[in-house]
């Protein structure tokens, strides 16, 4: 993918990242649910690689957080964190992971990313933004009970928006001349 798609599709999942959030928060407390910014990181580090997966990590939640106030100051940076972990492990992986049929690939490269993400922002949490005041417990219900509904979705709807920009011809497709 030429750099300057993969700056358009950064700027694009930036962008939706300050947009669906705003959808899920007109119901009380459903950012923490279903995890909208999440989905936008993930699909740019799978399609546009590790480094705009990454930036796409730190821009949409600050831009999100200066325009709307969501994520709130307190939650910004350890949720930047984490997801900079997502879009640059789903980038590394999508990179790397070779399966020969892309949907293999792609979760393969979507929940390792998650897994990650997630063992990245409890151990931030634990290590630094709480530190003494975070357990073991905390993490479980934060980041995968209260999420579950997110878990899902994104594994629901992350590969096949992929495969559908890929079928479109809007991303280099990975198995060029493969159905």
């Amino acid at each position: 993918m030429r750099q300057v798609k993969r700056v358009v599709v950064a700027a694009a999942c930036a962008a939706l990242g300050i947009v669906l959030p705003m959808a899920f928060h007109a119901l009380p407390g459903a950012g923490n649910v279903w995890l909208p910014m999440h989905i936008p990181v993930m699909i740019c580090g799978l399609v546009a690689g590790p480094v705009a997966g990454a930036a796409t990590g730190v821009l949409a939640p600050v831009l999100s957080s200066l325009l709307t106030g969501m994520p709130a100051a307190p939650i910004l940076p350890s949720m930047t964190c984490e997801l900079v972990a997502y879009g640059l492990v789903s980038g590394l992986l999508a990179r790397f992971v070779r399966t020969g049929r892309l949907a293999a690939d792609l979760y393969v490269s979507l929940v390792g990313a998650m897994i990650v993400g997630r063992l990245v922002g409890g151990a931030l949490q634990a290590l630094i933004f709480s530190q003494g005041a975070y357990s073991l417990a905390a993490w479980v219900s934060g980041y995968f009970v209260t999420g579950a509904p997110g878990i899902v979705l994104q594994l629901v709807v992350v590969v096949p928006i992929v495969a559908a920009l890929e079928r479109a011809g809007l991303v280099d497709a990975r198995y060029p001349g493969k159905e």
